[in-house]
């Protein structure tokens, strides 16, 4: 089976696509929202992307 960098994936474009779309939504909430869920909500999108970049390596 051919090598298929992590950013070629169609997965990790999906979760790139999935992040955007969270760090928009969480942009137009006040700002009380954006400090108590909105942190953890774009860190947790964020983090989708790049658990995938990690495990491509192993």
């Amino acid at each position: 089976m051919p090598f298929v960098r992590f950013d070629e994936l169609r997965v990790f474009k999906a979760a790139e696509m999935f992040a955007d779309e969270i760090w928009s939504v969480v942009n137009g909430w006040d700002t009380f929202a954006k400090l108590t869920i909105g942190k953890q909500l774009v860190r947790s999108a964020d983090s989708i992307g790049a658990n995938i970049a990690e495990g491509s390596g192993r």
